[in-house]
């Protein structure tokens, strides 16, 4: 079992604190980040890991959304394209500027004209601060991305937005990492049992889902981020709110890669609604869907997979149609989308229409903060209003220094790739397809890459592949069992790594670097660990991220 894990259950049991969060997803984490970093006690827990739910199954951008001024959220648009600014500041290694290429037929709502001028407004509102968009014709998408089949494409257009280079939910425990490191205890596999408001605290039993243990903690203020699962919890914690959930499921298919050119393809299917092939490395990824789902689901259907591949297959030039066959991995997620508590149920809204707003609401009362929404894209301003919240409930908040997101300075990044260098670290492998090893140690692990120069200095072994088929260091694998809280081989294969969304289940299952991984990761639970995840009992789907 992770130590680092264990000592944050020592920490958490018998323990007082000023906040208890609920929820390890982007919002939950990104509350823990903030109001550790302005000195508050902080515990935040999850039922299962750390965004192994909604927050893993985005779709890795980090955007204004375009498509949202189609309903006139013109505020909301221009919140996000700052929010998105200040994220590409804050992490230039992990966000990132990238091009879209919308390519518009019969399917198109609206003409290529008005799409340009949305682009301009688009463009303003965030500032400008991204590459200007422009009208393309046919002829030039042909001869930008020659996979595009333009038989019924009249022309297109070229905007910029951001997207994020590794995994999403890498990126949410990256909060959770600062938050412990700024002082917050945290512990994923824990379940609130249950909660009970006495005077002015909250008394919390808490089960341990995976080593079967109860611990015991309170709080002045327990913050609510339970995602879609946020109503049930409020529910148990008698918290009555003007908002409530509605759930939305997007789907995407992640595939070979369909262009090398690293920019993301928009398409309008065929129910006049946006779909993109996303670049993810040596894949694409293929999506979103939008559903309406009556609760939280994880299920990708035969219906499902057969409407996004008969979409793409209509509007790519491919040697041979994608199929089933050709799927890699799945991403199945639930959005909670925030709707007026009294409102009916929505069955004849235009799911597409619903807000992708978030709503923060307290209940001074029973001291519960509730929140409502969120996306990655607005994590930043999501944790300083949670922080803001929390200080109206009366508990003291520090000034915002600003230490607890961002990676480390120039200067630090300098002297890395500096040392990088010095022992011609990206000779050590190259791949086709793949980035220098120095520009992907310094974007996940920030200055803990430093150690793992001195590690590969030391065991040249430390510098190999763990798996032929995967992009993933021994030392890397070192760094994760004593760093990251891993507590199952789906922990490490889907979230704090990436490789289960881009290698075959076949080139990972029974291989010797997965009997590698399990023994580093567990010691003398290696094989009962590998039972489970061979079993299926392995999945992030027990214990929802957002459950209680």
């Amino acid at each position: 079992m992770s130590e680092l894990r264990l000592q944050n259950l020592d920490r958490i049991d018998n323990g007082h604190f000023d906040v208890a969060i609920i929820g390890g997803g982007i919002n939950g984490a990104v509350a823990a980040a903030a109001l550790s970093g302005r000195g508050v006690k902080v515990m935040v827990i999850d039922r299962g890991d750390w965004a192994a739910q909604t927050s893993q199954e985005s779709s890795n951008l980090v955007w204004g959304g375009f498509k949202y001024m189609e309903s006139y959220e013109l505020i909301l648009v221009r919140k996000l394209c700052m929010s998105r600014n200040r994220l590409m500041r804050a992490y230039p290694a992990n966000i990132q500027e990238i091009g879209f290429l919308a390519a518009m037929g019969s399917t198109a709502p609206f003409p290529q004209w008005l799409a340009g001028v949305g682009s301009v407004a688009y463009w303003a509102f965030g500032n400008f601060k991204t590459a200007p968009p422009r009208l393309l014709s046919k002829e030039k998408i042909e001869e930008l991305e020659p996979i595009i089949d333009t038989g019924d494409v009249r022309g297109g257009l070229e905007y910029a937005d951001a997207h994020l280079k590794d995994n999403d939910a890498r990126f949410v425990f990256g909060f959770v990492r600062s938050a412990i490191d700024l002082g917050a205890a945290a512990a994923n596999y824990v379940e609130l049992a249950s909660a009970e408001r006495v005077d002015d605290r909250w008394y919390l039993d808490l089960q341990d889902v995976d080593g079967g243990g109860t611990l015991a903690c309170t709080a002045k203020v327990v913050v609510n981020c339970a995602g879609p699962f946020i109503d049930p919890l409020n529910d148990e914690l008698k918290v009555r709110t003007n908002h409530r959930i509605v759930h939305s499921k997007g789907i995407h298919l992640i595939v070979d890669q369909l262009t090398p050119n690293n920019r993301v393809l928009a398409f309008f299917d065929d129910t006049e609604r946006l779909f993109y092939v996303i670049p993810m490395g040596r894949r694409s990824v293929i999506g979103t869907t939008d559903t309406r789902v009556d609760e939280p689901t994880k299920e990708v259907t035969d219906e499902d997979r057969s409407f996004l591949l008969s979409q793409i297959n209509a509007r790519l030039n491919l040697d041979k149609p994608l199929t089933e066959a050709d799927i890699i991995a799945e991403r199945c997620g639930t959005r909670p989308l925030v709707v007026q508590a009294g409102e009916g149920d929505q069955t004849e809204a235009d799911w597409t229409s619903l807000s992708r707003k978030h709503e923060i609401e307290l209940d001074d009362d029973r001291a519960v903060i509730s929140v409502y929404g969120g996306k990655l894209t607005d994590c930043l301003n999501v944790g300083e209003e949670i922080a803001d919240a929390v200080k109206e409930l009366g508990v003291t908040v520090g000034p915002d220094n600003k230490t607890w997101y961002g990676e480390p300075p120039p200067v630090t990044r300098d002297a890395f790739y500096r040392q990088a260098r010095g022992m011609d670290l990206d000779s050590l492998r190259i791949k086709e397809n793949t980035e220098p090893l120095s520009d992907r140690l310094w974007r996940r692990y920030g200055r803990r890459a430093f150690d793992m120069l001195d590690e590969i200095r030391q065991n040249p072994a430390m510098g190999e592949d763990i798996m032929t088929s995967a992009d993933y260091l021994r030392v890397e694998l070192y760094h994760t069992a004593q760093n990251e809280m891993v507590v199952r081989l789906e922990d490490f294969l889907r979230r704090r790594s990436k490789i289960s969304q881009v290698v075959p289940t076949h080139l990972i299952d029974g291989t010797p670097g997965l009997q590698e991984v399990a023994r580093v990761l567990f010691g003398d639970d290696a094989e009962d660990r590998l039972d489970q995840y061979h079993s299926g009992g392995d999945s992030g789907a027990v214990g929802a991220e957002h459950d209680r």
